[in-house]
């Protein structure tokens, strides 16, 4: 008798976990395209710093995948489930940034009927025409794409496969949070920065410079240079709530690594 497989609303762990690598390679690659077309320049898109991830698009991918399901009859329901559920899952990512990190992935102050700047009606619209797009037609096309490949090799090696890269991008993630606190902690010490738990950093920038190995270490693979042509973005809220550019503070480092034309200003 064959093995029961163990499923999650419907869907197998081994295929969730196939569209949270397949969707953050295919965001990864959107906005690299998008910030290539919006301020001509080729920059860091990733979420990690090493592995070629956004993983925003496929965490919010399987969300949606996942709870669209039964909205799934017609392209109004699909559009207003969309614009909730993106919504939700965008600003608890948000959130979470600013909690964890104190860091800004995006803000949207400046948009109209937005909601503390984490969302908007703008991008809540865009998140439901997603949806009707994202389950209409692009993820049939990658659920063909992933049978045909079972096709072709066998599952088990399939799934070692996405083990493998899963384990990569937890191994990522840790270096990426760590890689983050020395660089805030750097960059709060050395520009007197009055962030929300500035003297927690300082403390911590300050044991790291006690350590000869490990200052070296950090200065080396995690250097201002490095952190900021991965995350060319990052923005921080001071405790006065004013958003500054992590890339206007060091002024003296390129943050992208291609200009390809002069963006027209309006």
């Amino acid at each position: 008798m064959e093995k029961e497989k163990k499923k999650i609303f419907g869907f197998t762990i081994w295929r969730l976990l196939v569209y949270f690598i397949i969707y953050s390679i295919v965001g990864f690659l959107v906005e690299t395209v998008f910030g290539l077309i919006t301020k001509g320049v080729l920059e860091s898109r990733k979420s990690f710093l090493y592995g070629p991830f956004c993983s925003i698009y496929g965490l919010g991918a399987i969300i949606m995948i996942v709870s669209l399901q039964k909205y799934n009859k017609n392209n109004y329901t699909l559009f207003i489930a969309g614009f909730v559920i993106g919504s939700i899952v965008e600003y608890i990512i948000s959130l979470v940034g600013e909690m964890i990190f104190h860091i800004k992935w995006w803000d949207y102050s400046n948009e109209t009927f937005n909601i503390n700047g984490r969302i908007c009606v703008t991008f809540s619209i865009f998140w439901g025409l997603l949806a009707i797009y994202l389950m209409s037609h692009f993820n049939p096309l990658i659920d063909k794409m992933i049978n045909k490949i079972k096709t072709k090799i066998d599952l088990k090696y399939l799934k070692i496969l996405v083990v493998v890269i899963m384990v990569f991008i937890i191994f990522d993630l840790l270096i990426t949070g760590y890689a983050l606190k020395i660089f805030f902690a750097r960059l709060i010490y050395n520009n007197n920065l009055n962030l929300e738990n500035s003297n927690y950093y300082i403390s911590q920038y300050e044991k790291v410079n006690e350590n000869e190995q490990l200052k070296e270490f950090t200065n080396k693979f995690f250097s201002n240079k490095k952190m900021l042509k991965t995350f060319p973005n990052l923005k921080v809220k001071t405790l006065d709530d004013e958003i500054i550019f992590i890339k206007d503070v060091l002024s003296d480092i390129q943050p992208y690594y291609l200009k390809i034309f002069n963006k027209k200003s309006s």
